[in-house]
């Protein structure tokens, strides 16, 4: 504790102090960079405003403005103006000093630190996933040090050197990590760029659903096969090479993928002969719902219930399918009415029709029509016929409508709907019938 109470201590710290400024930092070239970095904040400072003008037009770029990532990236854009600009120069300022042979340790300190908040900041903004934005600002902080303290390059010389071979082909972990890198990257690319020209195709009216389904799986499945080939590529894999993996493939499919593939192929076909589309009203079995989406393996169908059964594609081509919607919107249903013998049929046919007509979804042309189907044992059969041209909203209540109006028509014009009879006779002869009532015994009183 006593030298904390020495003031002869406190001065030889703040000597020993100047002394290593002196001998690190009090020097020319240190100077001159230090200097340099502050030259290159007075262009960035005046020139902020501009580029935080031209970038703020990506936030109301359409194309990519259903995109959450891209939103939040293009939000963040104009605050970033003046580093991005301020990096760019250090970058000018450590290219020239390498060029010219100058010492630029500072400049690179400095330059590795804004590339790696920059990095972080847009990360954070674009990737929404707490995990992945910690892994990407520990990566960016870490690679920033490497870079400062001049060990990156040993670096990547010592994870090259860990290396093995197999065959004829050198398996390091800096390919390793290199390739895993690259794959995430352009994995995320690609799939960016897929939504971004699915978004466009549902955009092109011109082109079926189907149509439209089957372009974006197809671009989404190059896309993806594009990425993982170049990233194969950075680390040296021969791709001809895949050409035995291909025969693996095929074997497997011909071994123990015969229901995948075939419910793969059997989507394609479905895409391309337009069978059904994304909105069309089926039934398949037990299952009638509107179609939600074609995927490669199955198709997506939602009941009325809310259920969404996804239904095999193997199934749609090899099974009947009730299409609602194929060609023709329009979809006519019946739904049988009975009336007493007592009544008058032509009266109670102009009643349906006209509570057939209540109804706005029923079309006008072709109208409703009742017609006369037969005498039942216990009623006069009669059958509404009426037409709609939106199943997808269901038929059900429609039917239920119909029913309701008929009920108060019948009601208001005494229009009896009877109940099942039966007529009972008995034959006269020995045979006696003895009809006994028991009347509840009445309780004892006390």
């Amino acid at each position: 504790m006593e030298q904390f109470t020495n003031p002869d201590q406190y001065l030889q710290w703040l000597e020993q102090a100047i002394n290593w400024l002196s001998a690190n930092v009090l020097l020319i070239p240190i100077l001159i960079q230090i200097a340099a970095c502050i030259v290159a904040t007075i262009p960035a400072y005046l020139l902020r405003s501009k580029l935080a003008a031209l970038l703020s037009r990506l936030q109301n770029w359409k194309p990519l403005l259903p995109y959450a990532g891209f939103r939040r990236f293009a939000n963040v854009l104009p605050d970033l103006a003046f580093p991005l600009l301020f990096v760019v120069l250090i970058w000018l300022i450590e290219a020239i000093a390498i060029q010219a042979g100058y010492r630029h340790n500072i400049v690179r300190l400095v330059a590795s630190l804004m590339n790696a908040w920059i990095v972080i900041r847009l990360a954070s903004a674009v990737v929404n996933d707490p995990v992945w934005s910690r892994s990407i600002a520990t990566l960016a902080w870490g690679l920033a040090a490497l870079n400062i303290v001049g060990w990156l390059e040993p670096t990547i010389a010592i994870l090259d050197g860990l290396a093995m071979q197999v065959g004829d082909f050198r398996v390091s972990v800096y390919g390793v990590l290199k390739a895993v890198l690259s794959l995430a990257i352009l994995l995320w690319v690609a799939s960016f760029a897929s939504r971004l020209f699915e978004q466009r195709i549902k955009k092109t009216h011109r082109l079926t659903p189907s149509v439209q389904v089957l372009m974006s799986k197809l671009l989404k499945f190059v896309l993806l096969s594009v990425a993982v080939l170049f990233a194969l590529s950075t680390i040296g894999v021969d791709l001809t090479a895949l050409a035995v993996f291909g025969g693996a493939v095929g074997v497997g499919l011909g071994l123990g993928l015969q229901r995948i593939a075939a419910n793969l192929i059997s989507g394609v076909i479905l895409l391309l002969d337009r069978s059904i589309k994304p909105g069309d009203v089926i039934a398949i079995g037990d299952t009638f719902g509107w179609i939600q989406s074609l995927g490669a393996r199955y198709t997506a169908v939602r009941t009325r219930d809310g259920t969404e059964f996804l239904i095999p594609n193997e199934d749609l081509i090899t099974t009947q399918v009730e299409n609602w919607s194929h060609s023709d919107v329009k979809l006519r249903l019946k739904i049988p009415v009975g009336i007493a013998y007592s009544c008058d049929p032509h009266f109670a046919i102009t009643l349906c029709n006209e509570a057939a007509g209540k109804c706005s979804r029923v079309l006008e042309n072709p109208g409703p029509n009742t017609l006369l189907r037969g005498f039942g044992d216990n009623s006069v059969d009669l059958e509404i016929r009426f037409w709609i041209d939106d199943p997808q909203n269901g038929r059900g209540n429609i039917i239920s409508e119909i029913l309701l109006n008929v009920w108060d028509a019948f009601k208001e014009h005494n229009i009896e709907i009877p109940f099942p009879q039966r007529d009972l006779h008995l034959r006269s002869g020995d045979a006696t019938l003895r009809v006994q009532m028991d009347t509840p015994q009445q309780p004892a009183s006390e």
